[in-house]
């Protein structure tokens, strides 16, 4: 059976850094599949943080995060990290990790920062960023 695990979150302080790792069992990550980012806060909409195509070659990044966060994938330990320095309160949320077949014959991006692109999702980590 496949799983996606998400693991790395916790409090920390304003201006801290967290690194989340994603860590896939049950199927290859190098295969096809894309890795996504998300973020849900109560009472928000889940939203896009970052994601990465099947190579590491494609990486897009919401304008939230662009220049603080920076996504990476070992497709060799099947794992997808998500590097976040200076935090923010803003950013306090449950952090997920999710999937995407990447397709040839698709027109859709190689890692498209639609949730509903996603298919396997994590269980969610928490990040409270707070003084």
């Amino acid at each position: 059976q496949w799983q996606l695990v998400e693991s790395g979150g916790g409090l920390v302080q304003p201006g801290g850094s967290l690194r989340l790792s994603c860590t896939a069992s049950g199927f290859t990550l190098k295969d096809r599949y894309a890795i996504g980012w998300f973020r849900q806060a109560p009472g928000k909409e889940r939203e896009a943080v970052s994601c990465i195509s099947t190579n590491g070659r494609t990486i897009n990044y919401a304008d939230s995060v662009q220049g603080r966060f920076t996504i990476s994938r070992d497709n060799a330990k099947n794992t997808v990290d998500l590097q976040m320095n200076r935090l923010k309160p803003e950013d306090t949320a449950v952090y997920y990790c999710a999937s995407f077949v990447a397709n040839i014959l698709s027109t859709k991006s190689l890692c498209p920062m639609r949730v509903s692109d996603y298919g396997r999702w994590g269980q969610g980590t928490q990040v409270t960023v707070s003084s």
